[in-house]
């Protein structure tokens, strides 16, 4: 039985490859940093979710993407970044078609079918996906950890701005090395 769950939020191709339609170098460097966190939680006996933000390549609904299209299924834009430790057997990939990981998703579901109190946050980018993931977990009564420096946005002020309301107001906001000492 699993103590608690780390969500780890579209560490996708158009976030973390240079050739990406929306990169930026922060989502890039996260990539090693969340990559030991996530062989940390597995042997703490922690369920892992890979969400994965994907469009419906020229179905998808104009208010929710805004700028250059990005995450579009069939363009490989919407896959995980190949870096990251993954095992198909036992961690759940879900597809989310907005920012929140719970809207539209089995999440929620998948939580509580394994009896999950405790979500553990990474990925990017802060102020949009992993602040709606943060917001509905503290609404669906999760106690929520959002891990600090397993976080990214374009920004580094805009980041810390994020963490601090999140902090404040949603959960709690530690360090990867705090989160397992």
């Amino acid at each position: 039985m699993y103590k608690q769950a780390l969500i780890v939020i579209d560490l996708l191709y158009d976030f973390v490859n240079p050739n990406g339609a929306v990169y930026h170098e922060n989502n890039e460097k996260l990539l090693p940093k969340v990559s030991q966190l996530i062989t940390q939680a597995r042997e703490e006996d922690t369920l892992i979710i890979f969400m994965r933000h994907s469009h419906r390549a020229g179905k998808y609904d104009p208010k929710t993407l805004t700028g250059r299209k990005n995450c579009l299924e069939g363009t490989g834009g919407d896959e995980l970044a190949p870096s990251l430790p993954v095992d198909e057997a036992k961690d759940y990939i879900l597809k989310k078609r907005r920012y929140s990981s719970f809207v539209g998703t089995d999440l929620d579901l998948i939580l509580r079918e394994h009896d999950i109190k405790k979500v553990l946050i990474c990925g990017t980018k802060t102020n949009n996906c992993v602040r709606s993931t943060v917001e509905d977990a503290y609404h669906l009564g999760y106690d929520t950890v959002v891990v600090g420096d397993c976080v990214a946005t374009d920004k580094p002020e805009v980041n810390e701005i994020y963490l601090y309301d999140i902090n404040r107001y949603y959960g709690q906001v530690i360090s990867s090395e705090e989160l397992f000492n």
